[in-house]
């Protein structure tokens, strides 16, 4: 990894995430990383089910996802295991920050957060604040945001962008079951 700066993660989040320790790079990551408690997350920062439009950065390719725990990824929904290289790079990332990642292929891909669209802890806190009335404003604009996936002759697009080649490799996102 090439960045900056130390990973954030919430003290909720590393909790779980030090159980799946195996993975060489997310071990790394945690181990450097800063633990702020889940309510003081900024909220513009890659947490876990957050959703994430990242880009490619040699390419330009956008693509947006949930990063999730392994037993809820789910490829046709958009929902990446952190322990996908994508979703280890992104965790933790701020909007506007990039990272060099290294991938199964054996090259390095720079990707940059492009925008948290949704932050389970900014969600949390605006519910305690607003009440049921924001959280049922949120759902619903969830279900019209919803991610669709389609597969396409062999290739895989998100939101209406086809996909370029590159994005199609399961290293980046793990394997896609149509």
């Amino acid at each position: 990894m090439i960045s900056n700066r130390p990973i954030i993660v919430t003290d909720t989040d590393v909790s779980r995430l030090r159980a799946l320790r195996a993975n060489g790079a997310l071990a790394a990551e945690l181990d450097n990383a800063e633990i702020v408690p889940a309510g003081g997350v900024p909220p513009n920062v890659v947490t876990m089910n957050s959703r994430v439009r990242f880009e490619d950065m040699p390419t330009g390719a956008s693509r947006e996802i949930t990063i999730v725990f392994p037993q809820d990824a789910d490829a046709s929904l958009g929902r990446v295991s952190v322990l996908a290289p994508v979703g280890t790079a992104l965790l933790g990332l701020a909007e506007g920050d990039s990272i060099s990642w290294p991938f199964p292929d054996g090259q390095s891909r720079r990707l940059r957060v492009v925008e948290v669209t949704f932050q389970p802890e900014s969600h949390a806190s605006s519910t305690a604040t607003h009440g049921d009335d924001a959280a049922m404003r949120a759902a619903g604009t969830l279900r019209r945001d919803a991610m669709s996936v389609r597969a396409t002759a062999g290739r895989c697009a998100y939101d209406g962008v086809p996909a370029v080649p590159e994005h199609n490799d399961p290293s980046l996102f793990g394997t896609f079951r149509p």
